[in-house]
């Protein structure tokens, strides 16, 4: 904690410049909404100094319900700036200046995410200066897209440092899902009223369905997590009925990734839970028996999503059979093949990031276009850590149920997002990522709440006074 005096000071400077700042841009005549985004500056800045947690519940209702400025783009995705990205940067700087304040906070807490993540933007650095220098990338957009990337990790960061206790963790989960909640009675609206693809606010004109259901994969599996593994029944039936309304919005994304990103997860959950597995298996029982039935009360523009898949578009020959595929689905396996001939020009490093403004839509060979096999095999290494942080906190949770449920919504909400990258590129859509990145960074948090919990357990298993 930071003294009483040393807070003081860092608040009379804090107010001072603030002052200073905005006076002389009144005298100078700056227009009205400067002086607001100037204040609005200083205001996040104090509030991440001294009272960070507040600052990042704000922040998990920006993520999501926040509006968005063109600025631009590359050939086949627009380039925007959202006022999370303006956020996220105004509480580094204060959790900087706690730091240096305080300097017993430390600035990075020690986790297994730590060395891949600092390696992989590290290649990420190294492949768009050469990039640059070589002409195979431009040099604003690299600026942009490395500082997004930069940007995922920060939130990391800043969160694993800032969470000690339990009772956090709960409050920031419940706070994700009550945003979800908000989300999702959105594009229900959207999508249920207005006869459109389900998108989340603010997500332009034209929407962002893909996006949605990406996030949605994270909420619903953190909610089925919770629901598996919760002894209180009314929790069961408050999320289990939040995790069903997700499920209508989810539908209506009609992201035919997201639906087979879905799947893997729920498969995923059948196989690695160890409490009510009879439930899950019933669901998939039933499920199969009434396929018909099912497929006869789905909305209409769901069925025809689904079967407008093998209608059109291209033939393709697979292990000897001629499948049919619609233009979308072709068009991504063409550019597929134009990605991987990048790739093979520059293996090593790739061309750097954004990776010369090629659109594959597929994670995997957008990673390999950019830094080449040396990155990839940095990006793997951030999933395999992924995983063993989400695996280690659900096996050392045991007697912890609510931990226990999230460890695991996590373990299957990424298998299930891995899925989906075979036709969408998750790791740079700011809508998934930052909410993925905010839960491992609490995630990687419980072990070491769960150890300092137990100390303070004496041997007759009561609290100690």
């Amino acid at each position: 904690m930071l003294s009483s005096e040393k807070r003081a000071q860092f608040i009379f400077i804090i107010i001072a410049l603030a002052l200073a700042f905005f006076l002389q841009l009144a005298i100078m005549k700056f227009p009205p909404h400067y002086l607001v985004l100037f204040l609005l500056t200083f205001m996040i800045l104090f509030i991440a100094f001294v009272k960070t947690n507040l600052a990042l519940f704000i922040l998990i209702f920006t993520m999501l319900l926040s509006p968005e400025f063109g600025l631009g783009g590359i050939p086949g995705r627009s380039v925007v700036f959202r006022f999370d990205d303006f956020f996220i940067l105004m509480l580094f700087f204060g959790w900087l200046a706690k730091m240096a304040v305080n300097k017993e906070l430390g600035f990075l807490k020690v986790t297994p995410l730590n060395k891949p993540i600092l390696a992989y933007i590290t290649v990420c650095i190294i492949s768009s200066v050469f990039g640059i220098m070589s002409g195979t990338t431009d040099m604003k957009y690299s600026l942009f897209y490395n500082l997004k990337y930069i940007e995922y990790f920060l939130l990391f960061f800043m969160v694993s440092n800032n969470i000690t206790e339990k009772r956090q963790v709960k409050i920031f989960i419940y706070t994700l899902l009550f945003v979800s909640l908000i989300v999702s009675i959105f594009a229900a609206h959207v999508s249920l009223i207005q006869g459109m693809r389900a998108t989340a606010p603010f997500e332009g004109d034209a929407g962002e369905p893909n996006t949605l259901a990406g996030y949605l994969i994270i909420m619903i599996g953190l909610c089925l997590g919770i629901f598996l593994y919760t002894n209180k029944f009314k929790t069961r039936l408050i999320i289990g009925g939040l995790g069903a309304f997700m499920t209508v919005p989810f539908l209506y994304t009609l992201s035919r990734a997201g639906w087979l990103g879905f799947g893997v997860m729920f498969i995923a959950f059948l196989l690695l839970t160890k409490r009510n597995k009879a439930f899950l298996v019933l669901i998939v029982f039933l499920v199969l028996i009434n396929v018909p039935a099912i497929s006869k009360r789905l909305p209409q523009v769901v069925s025809q999503r689904y079967a407008s898949t093998f209608k059109g578009g291209d033939t393709f020959k697979i292990g000897g059979r001629s499948i049919t595929i619609d233009e979308s689905a072709s068009i991504r396996l063409r550019t597929w093949k134009k990605s991987l001939q990048m790739w093979s020009e520059r293996p090593i490093l790739g061309r750097g990031v954004p990776g010369g403004g090629a659109i594959s839509d597929v994670q995997y060979t957008r990673v390999l276009r950019e830094v080449g096999i040396v990155g990839f095999g940095a990006f793997l290494w951030i999933i395999s850590g992924l995983y063993r942080v989400g695996w280690r906190s659900y096996t050392e949770a045991d007697t912890d149920p609510f931990f226990q449920g999230i460890s695991l919504g996590f373990v299957c909400s990424l298998s299930g997002l891995l899925a989906m990258g075979v036709a969408a590129e998750f790791f740079i859509i700011i809508r998934i990522m930052e909410p993925f990145w905010f839960l491992a960074a609490i995630i990687v948090t419980l072990p070491e709440i769960k150890e300092e919990e137990d100390k303070n357990l004496n041997p007759e298993g009561q609290l100690a006074h």
